[in-house]
This record gives C-alpha cells, sequence and structure tokens, in this order.
C-alpha cells in the first residue's frame, strides 16, 4: 500500500488539491507572471471555488510563499544531486554551476520569482522561506571554502577588497554560512554567485538582446571564469 492510499479519504483530498495548488500556481507563474498571480484564476483551473481554496492558502501572497519555497527546495535539491563530496572543488563547482542554468532554463517562472524583479506589494516572510532560500547560496559557500585561501586577482585593489571582505564580516556568524568561512571566502562567493545568476538572467530574458547563436559556449567561459575567482 502507498503512503497516499494508506491516507484517510479526507487527507487523500487534501494532499491531491495541495499538488494541485502548487502544480497549477507553476504553471500560471509561466504563463502570466508572478505579479498576474491570481486565486480565482487559480482556483478555476484546479476545479474548486475560490472559497474552497481559502482553506489552504489565505491571500495570493500566501501563494506566492508557498510557490517561493518549493522552488528554493526544487533548485537546492537539483544542485545537491549534481554535486559530491567527492569531486575536486572546480569539478564539483562546474557541476553546480551547470545544474543552476539547467533548473533556471527548465524553470524560467520560477526562476524569476526567486532571483527575479521583487512583485509589487508583496513582502516574503523570512521565517518561511529563509530556510529554503539559503540552501543554493550555502552549497555555493560550501565548495568556496574546500580551498586552502582566497586566490588573489591580478590588477583588483588590495585595499577595496579587504573593505568588501570586512563589510560581510558578520555574515560568518550566520548559521546558513559554512564554518570556515572567513570574509575574504564570502565575499568571493557572493561575487561568483552573482555573476552566474546575473548571466542566466540575461539569456532567459534576453536583457543583451541577441548577441550570440552559441549561449552553452558563453556560460561555459563565465563559469571558467567563475571557478577561476573561487579556486584560483
Amino acid at each position: 500500500m502507498s503512503e497516499r492510499e494508506a491516507l484517510g479519504p479526507r487527507a487523500r483530498n487534501r494532499a491531491a488539491i495541495e499538488a494541485a495548488l502548487r502544480d497549477v500556481g507553476r504553471r500560471h507563474l509561466a504563463e502570466h507572471g508572478a505579479a498576474a498571480l491570481s486565486l480565482r484564476a487559480v482556483a478555476r483551473d484546479i476545479g474548486i471555488a475560490p472559497s474552497a481554496l481559502y482553506r489552504y492558502v489565505r491571500s495570493r501572497d500566501d501563494l506566492l510563499t508557498l510557490l517561493i519555497v518549493d522552488a528554493y527546495d526544487d533548485l537546492a535539491d537539483a544542485l545537491d544531486a549534481a554535486t559530491t563530496p567527492a569531486d575536486p572543488p572546480r569539478t564539483a563547482f562546474v557541476a553546480f554551476a551547470t545544474a543552476l542554468r539547467a533548473w533556471a532554463r527548465s524553470n524560467a517562472g520560477e526562476y524569476a520569482l526567486i532571483y527575479g524583479s521583487p512583485v509589487p506589494g508583496y513582502h516574503a516572510p523570512g521565517d518561511v522561506t529563509r530556510r529554503s532560500g539559503t540552501r543554493p547560496l550555502a552549497l555555493l559557500a560550501s565548495l568556496a571554502v574546500r580551498v586552502d585561501a582566497v586566490p588573489e586577482v591580478p590588477g583588483t585593489s588590495g585595499s577595496t577588497q579587504r573593505a568588501a571582505a570586512a563589510a560581510l564580516a558578520p555574515a560568518a556568524a550566520d548559521p546558513a554560512v559554512p564554518r570556515g568561512a572567513d570574509p575574504a571566502s564570502i565575499a568571493r562567493t557572493i561575487a561568483v554567485w552573482n555573476l552566474l545568476l546575473g548571466s542566466i538572467a540575461s539569456e532567459l530574458f534576453e536583457q543583451l538582446g541577441p548577441v550570440t547563436d552559441d549561449p552553452d559556449a558563453v556560460y561555459a567561459g563565465i563559469t571558467d571564469l567563475a571557478a577561476a575567482l573561487l579556486f584560483g
């Protein structure tokens, strides 16, 4: 007997509606964007009255929060599956970066929701989204701390880099930051993270226009550059 079959009729019905809520919500994200998300439209596509949907989510903001947490966890699970502690740090990073882009290309609506422009009028509740939201970046940080020292980058200003690291020193105490991550490592991790996210956003949303017919090669070059920033 499956886990679902072991549930009573009411629990099975609730599980089915919750699954449909997530599926239809994700589809509406992809088709209409987060700002146009509507509980009434979602309820219509599920086949239930809007009043019945309020038993599961109280508002559009609740639905957005649910979809945000799901998106972060789904991405983090994909990144976890792509990397292994047994791989050398650079190899694991390339796998991480490749999986990040692959997930974004397959889930453009959810990528826009968690890493795109803020949804007007919506403020994510940090106590609900924080654990899931920090997972992808924390995994990247865990790769960065596997090197003995942050590599120097020719042409950069030592004083500017030290100031940036000092500004991030309080982050070292964050529970989501891996042990052993010093401020310089945190600063470099954030720089690489922004480099990857910016590259993916430019590709997904055509922010730079039709600049290339080989985006795979462009992203491979960016990944290689990012790896050099982390590992030398």
